[in-house]
């Protein structure tokens, strides 16, 4: 059965650091649809479901991904950084690492697109290929297994701390707009 993007989240707007980590576990979903499919597929051609899932994961990948790292880099890291003090400034060093990341993992999801998309069009990949595919899947696995850990259970929770409500839900509002929503 096809994956979809559309499953509704478990938080809102106004709560935008669960929303941050329930993005998390999308990424993690679809990371694991194309992970699943180059493990099973070697290169051949694929089922209906499964080049509609890849479609999907693709599709979450290029659109939704890059919003969830501008809610980070232009949104809360930026407040987090204002706050100013030692405890901050430890923190931010966590952050800097966090944002080199999103270079990184960037630079590999567009190899991963473009060879999934080059087996979409041609029904079958090469052997170099899939080996290149399976490489920098487990690459992004790696990357975002520390990532998310790290936004999770240390980030998202110190930066609940350290941000007012109204300043939670400034970045919220922010959040929406990326997605051209507006919210109260």
């Amino acid at each position: 059965m096809p994956v979809r993007i559309g499953a509704a989240p478990e938080h809102n707007f106004d709560q935008p650091l669960e929303l941050l980590s329930d993005c998390h576990r999308r990424i993690e979903r679809f990371l694991a649809v194309l992970s699943q499919i180059a493990a099973t597929a070697h290169g051949r051609a694929l089922g209906e479901d499964e080049r509609q899932s890849l479609t999907t994961a693709l599709k979450y990948f290029r659109e939704a991904a890059p919003r969830h790292t501008a809610d980070e880099e232009e949104s809360l890291f930026p407040r987090m950084r204002s706050c100013g003090g030692e405890e901050v400034a430890a923190a931010l060093e966590k952050v800097d690492a966090l944002e080199a990341d999103h270079g990184r993992a960037n630079r590999l999801h567009a190899e991963v697109d473009e060879i999934f998309s080059e087996w979409l069009e041609r029904a079958v990949i090469t052997p170099a290929k899939e080996k290149q595919l399976r490489y920098d899947l487990a690459e992004l696995a790696a990357l975002y297994s520390e990532h998310i850990r790290l936004e999770d259970q240390v980030v998202f929770p110190f930066a609940g701390r350290i941000l007012d409500s109204e300043t939670r839900l400034e970045i919220g509002r922010e959040m929406a707009n990326r997605r051209g929503l507006q919210i109260r």
